[in-house]
């Protein structure tokens, strides 16, 4: 793969994104961006463990057509996103979300064809982000695949370069499973932490993980509609997954409150509720949990705003 573009630079967006312009370089490796966030970055930097990211970054307009396109951006950048990727987009191009959530593969698929959307996730990755500072402690994985689940030539080739890059991937026997998987986490997990203030390690404490069960009985009832079996050990082994991750980590929506960000609610239990209602299913939990999100996302981008 030759030209590679990768949309956002935000923590997972920017890990991945330094692994392969160490092995590329800013010749076949850049960084999609608007003239605003181009002029920005430019004058700012990216530091990530406080050294300044070396990339290159282009406007649509500018860059190569892609032969790979890597988007991390934040759910509600995703409209935004595709404008942007459309001068880049030819024939053979292969398009790897890496959104948190299950609606980013549907919606590039309409908007460029379901044969170049691969299916994929970042997870496991541990980071803080204060302004254009990105701290890790945990690099996590990628997992990637077909909606199909075949081992085509293009996952062979993305698997083999990001073994080049040194990116740790998997590539799982059943990638909508997992994709669900990830989706059931984060509305559980990213939703109760952002509402407490919680670090992961505060996460394991028995009120959570009732709470955490009848979010995840929620999204398994909608994911079987859908047409998605998530076992009961799945809830179990997520909870072992995030508590173990220790007191000094939050999750990104915890994060994002903290910061007076917007926060992907609308993706997590919003997608639930949505879903529920298509399929006359009843998400009470998810309901409420939405509406003091909404709430208390209300409130902190008002003090952000206030500062």
């Amino acid at each position: 793969m030759k030209h590679i573009a990768m949309l956002g630079c935000g923590a997972v967006g920017a890990l991945y994104g330094l692994r392969l312009h160490n092995l590329l370089g800013d010749e076949h490796l850049c960084f999609l961006v608007d003239e605003n966030r181009k002029k920005r970055y430019l004058q700012q930097g990216i530091y990530l463990n406080d050294q300044r990211a070396p990339f290159r970054y282009c406007t649509g307009e500018e860059a190569p057509v892609a032969d790979l396109i890597i988007i991390a951006t934040k759910n509600h950048h995703l409209e935004e996103a595709i404008s942007m990727l459309k001068p880049v987009v030819g024939p053979d191009t292969a398009i790897l979300s890496l959104l948190n959530g299950i609606e980013s593969e549907r919606e590039l698929s309409k908007a460029f064809g379901k044969e170049k959307v691969l299916y994929g996730f970042a997870v496991g990755l541990n980071s803080t982000h204060v302004g254009n500072h990105i701290t890790y402690t945990k690099e996590g994985r990628i997992v990637f695949g077909e909606k199909s689940n075949e081992k085509t030539e293009r996952i062979k080739e993305i698997s083999a370069l990001f073994d080049s890059a040194g990116v740790s991937y998997v590539v799982p026997e059943n990638i909508e499973r997992e994709l669900w998987n990830k989706f059931m986490l984060n509305t559980a997990y990213n939703t109760i932490s952002g509402l407490l203030s919680a670090t992961y390690g505060d996460l394991d404490q028995e009120p959570v993980w009732n709470l955490a069960q009848q979010v995840c009985k929620e999204v398994q009832n909608v994911a079987k509609a859908e047409g998605v079996f998530l076992p009961d050990s799945l809830i179990e082994e997520n909870h072992r997954i995030v508590t173990s991750l220790g007191f000094t980590g939050k999750t990104s929506m915890c994060q994002d409150m903290e910061a007076g960000r917007r926060t992907e609610n609308k993706w997590f239990s919003g997608t639930v509720i949505k879903l529920g209602k298509v399929h006359g299913i009843p998400t009470p939990t998810c309901e409420v949990l939405s509406a003091l999100v909404e709430a208390r996302e209300n409130i902190s981008l008002r003090l952000a705003q206030a500062q």
